[in-house]
């Protein structure tokens, strides 16, 4: 095996960054990280050079993203005619930039390596600071995209993820890598320490848990899955039998919801673009809509939004949130404004000779995080697709009682893209200390409480409709209150902390 990691170690980078993805959603296979981690400081200790330990730690994470976000490719199926040439391009080409921002933990680690055998604890400690510096301004740079943080990893339970509260999903890829690089230190060293960290981390999520939970409101939410293949949408000849789908089950579940509890407040919710028909402008279809919502009832509905030029041609379009009540009555309405580069803007126009996007108009950005109030209804914040993998930024100046999640993951069919999407909003209910519900086109569509416990789902691939009265807010958190500080504050710690102990061993 040394002689391996000596002949090759570039490949076996590249490899070790591809296995690292295993821990992700939704195999979480953790176990694995203890693996791949030391073996990867282990590879960085044999490092001539910075560049050659930068080069090594893009190979790493160009094999992590490649492996992680291999899904992409089912979206270009939706009309491969047009695009298979960029079947064996679409995850690589997104990987590449990825892998770029792994080349600052590779190096640090190497640095704080430098004149000593093996691995020690500086390395670990730099390596695991620099690791979470580099997924934090992942979330920033270029737009940001914050996909795949490696605190996800633990978004298979809620006792895991319990410390989010106070650290944020940051603070959990934090420890994941801090613990998951202790082997490196060697077995005797690690085993004691893994042991102690993970009982304490779990029993403090679970003492949590046994805390009183915030009474549930008293709306009841009606989660409507149409369950609609992507690439059937927006066919000119399935649009009414879409609609119909997505009336009858909202008529069926609302009046179930309303037989249950007869004074509630009904609030039927249906996933991004889920209207075929322009909902906020078109009053047949508004009428239809109304038609199937009891007395008390509010329909939160995906759909595009226009504005047209004087020569009746579409000028602007928006990815909306529209609200429509019992008397057919428009209310409030939420324009996405974190739009997805290539997915609904080309950006860099005129410069990129190809258009992904579909159409001739490119999406207008929304005026940004807002909460919106309904009659009878908490107030709450809307984020539309991967609004939601943003840590720190589903808010707006008003805390709301609630964050609201559509989404139309129909573009990744029944791949590891769906579960990863939900783990980064179950995430978002823990730090802001919010129940989260997620109407999704063809699931995971979920509602959790404020600490992240399910409520109700309906599952990938599924057609039908789910009921739950609305959880009640908790307390504000900590992270709630002060947001990516804290988690930068902790990584600064951890970073001088190995820093420290590099310069005093060089003394």
């Amino acid at each position: 095996m040394r002689n391996f990691l000596n002949a090759r170690p570039g490949l076996v980078s590249l490899l070790l960054g591809a296995a690292s993805a295993l821990a992700l959603p939704p195999l979480h296979l953790l176990p694995v990280l203890l693996l791949t981690f030391p073996a990867f400081l282990a590879v960085l200790a044999r490092a001539g050079g910075a560049r050659q330990a930068l080069w090594w730690g893009a190979l790493f994470g160009f094999g992590h993203h490649v492996a992680g976000l291999y899904w992409l490719t089912h979206a270009l199926f939706t009309d491969i005619a047009t695009w298979f040439w960029l079947v064996p391009l679409a995850a690589p080409g997104v990987a590449l930039p990825l892998a770029a921002f792994m080349a600052l933990p590779a190096w640090a680690a190497w640095r704080a390596g430098r004149g000593r055998e093996g691995v020690g604890w500086p390395a670990v400690l730099v390596f695991a600071a620099a690791w979470t510096a580099s997924e934090m301004l992942r979330g920033f740079l270029f737009t940001g995209f914050p996909w795949n943080l490696l605190g996800t990893a633990w978004a298979f339970h809620e006792i895991p993820l319990q410390p989010a509260a106070f650290v944020g999903v940051h603070g959990l890829s934090l420890l994941t890598a801090l613990l998951a690089a202790l082997p490196a230190l060697g077995w005797r060293v690690a085993t004691p320490l893994l042991l102690s960290s993970l009982a304490l981390w779990g029993s403090g999520g679970a003492w949590v848990l046994r805390q009183p939970a915030p009474e549930d409101s008293a709306t009841r939410v009606v989660l409507v899955q149409g369950n609609i293949p992507q690439d059937l949408k927006w066919e000119e000849t399935q649009r009414l039998a879409i609609f119909q789908r997505y009336l009858q089950l909202t008529r069926e579940g609302t009046a179930e919801a309303a037989q249950a509890a007869p004074e509630a407040p009904i609030l039927a919710i249906w996933p991004e673009t889920a209207s075929p028909f322009l909902l906020a402008q078109d009053p047949d279809a508004q009428r239809l809509a109304a038609s199937v919502l009891p007395d008390r009832g509010v329909l939160l509905a995906g759909t595009v939004r226009a504005e047209w030029s004087p020569e009746g041609r579409i000028a602007r379009l928006w990815n909306s949130l529209v609200s429509l009540d019992a008397a057919g009555t428009m209310g409030p309405a939420y324009d996405k404004s974190h739009l997805v580069p290539f997915g609904e803007y080309m950006p860099l126009r005129g410069l990129i000779p190809i258009r992904v996007v579909a159409g001739g108009v490119d999406f207008t950005a929304g005026p940004g995080r807002q909460t919106l109030e309904l009659p009878g209804i908490p107030g709450f914040s809307p984020l539309i697709c991967y609004e939601v993998i943003f840590p720190g930024r589903v808010t707006g100046p008003t805390r709301p009682g609630w964050l609201l999640n559509i989404t139309n993951d129909a573009w990744f069919g029944h791949s590891a893209g769906p579960y990863q999407h939900l783990a980064a909003s179950r995430l978002r209910a823990v730090e802001e200390g919010l129940p989260l519900v997620r109407a999704a086109q063809t699931g995971i569509s979920i509602v959790y409480d404020a600490m992240g416990r399910e409520r109700a789902r309906i599952g990938l691939g599924e057609t039908g409709f789910a009921i739950a009265p609305l959880p009640g807010a908790g307390a504000p958190t900590p992270f709630s209150r002060w947001g990516l500080w804290l988690p930068l504050g902790a990584l600064l710690c951890v970073g001088v902390l190995g820093m420290a102990l590099q310069r005093r061993r060089a003394i």
